[in-house]
């Protein structure tokens, strides 16, 4: 993904500025060292914009670029924390028969899916209105893992946004990051999904998972002498995001 070289300037009342909470000035000497997974500087700047002290922000990702950060949610966007299983399920579900996704980041076992402001407050609702919602007594219901929904006054802790992939121990061999972006941001506006579009992905995924059945074990299991594929590895192409 291409991307200038610098943050350009966001203005306070631009959408995904944080509603006043300040510019991002360009940073003449901040290199694009975010192109590694994904989130360039425009992203960057972005993901910077909700904070109180964007520029602190990008200052402290260019001193550590493999930190993670703390980001308020309300202004520029909410986010969805879903189970990683059941997060997967709805992100395939909007890259393979919806409009694609904005943002998505994995940290500590979770699905982290940004969506637009007001989600947190409204997704839930939907979901409760449709019969699907965690409270219910309906079996359905209980097809939907409880879903956290960070809105205004929230704050969520994401990856960083260069990539940090540990050594194994002994064998030197590479594991994969517990904590990375799937879908990282890279661009100042980035498009976002409204709570309708993410009620129909959670449905859409607890359908699927309703219809998939444990298959027999085999009675008599091949060994393979190649390593089993990293199921993490799919990648979603941004280019068709409507």
């Amino acid at each position: 993904m291409s991307s200038d070289r610098n943050p350009a300037s966001i203005a306070p009342d631009s959408p995904g500025s944080g509603h006043g909470h300040g510019t991002v000035e360009p940073f003449p000497d901040l290199p694009d060292r975010f192109d590694v997974s994904g989130v360039t500087s425009e992203g960057a700047a972005w993901l910077a914009s909700t904070g109180t002290y964007p520029r602190s922000t990008l200052a402290f990702w260019e001193d550590r670029p493999a930190a993670p950060v703390v980001l308020s949610c309300g202004f520029a966007f909410d986010v969805v924390n879903a189970p990683a299983i059941f997060g997967r399920r709805m992100l395939d579900r909007l890259w393979d028969e919806g409009p694609g996704s904005g943002p998505v980041a994995t940290y500590r076992g979770r699905m982290l899916l940004f969506a637009a402001p007001g989600t947190a407050q409204r997704l839930p609702a939907l979901l409760e209105w449709e019969e699907w919602g965690s409270g219910g007594a309906s079996e359905r219901a209980r097809t939907v893992p409880p879903l956290l929904c960070h809105g205004t006054g929230d704050a969520v802790t994401v990856p960083p946004p260069t990539p940090t992939v540990p050594a194994a121990p002994r064998t030197g061999s590479r594991t994969p990051a517990e904590s990375r972006w799937l879908v990282a941001p890279d661009t100042r506006h980035p498009w976002l999904p409204t709570p309708a579009i993410l009620l129909w992905a959670a449905i859409r995924a607890a359908r699927s998972a309703a219809r998939r059945r444990v298959p027999e074990p085999s009675p008599d299991p091949r060994i393979s002498i190649f390593p089993p594929a990293d199921q993490d590895a799919k990648v979603y192409d941004v280019s068709r995001r409507r």
